[in-house]
């Protein structure tokens, strides 16, 4: 076991990489994207629901309910 990884350790520097590597970038990665998924689904259902409620919202303009004249005097 110890020869091998002596034999890993002499030959990392030999290592291709495939891409460059920033380790001072920073990314929102697949937590980010499952937390911004939730949050559009959470909104969606939201949306859908306001838009049940003002379907049975029933109101007429203008006071017509009480009598039609609204204005003080």
């Amino acid at each position: 076991m110890n020869a091998s990884f002596a034999f890993l350790a002499a030959h990392s520097s030999h290592v291709v990489q495939l891409a460059d590597f920033d380790e001072n970038k920073v990314t929102p990665g697949l937590i980010g994207f499952v937390v911004f998924a939730a949050i559009g689904g959470a909104c969606w259902l939201l949306m859908k629901s306001m838009n049940k409620q003002f379907k049975k919202i029933d109101f007429e303009e203008g006071g017509a309910a009480d009598g039609g004249d609204t204005t003080d005097e």
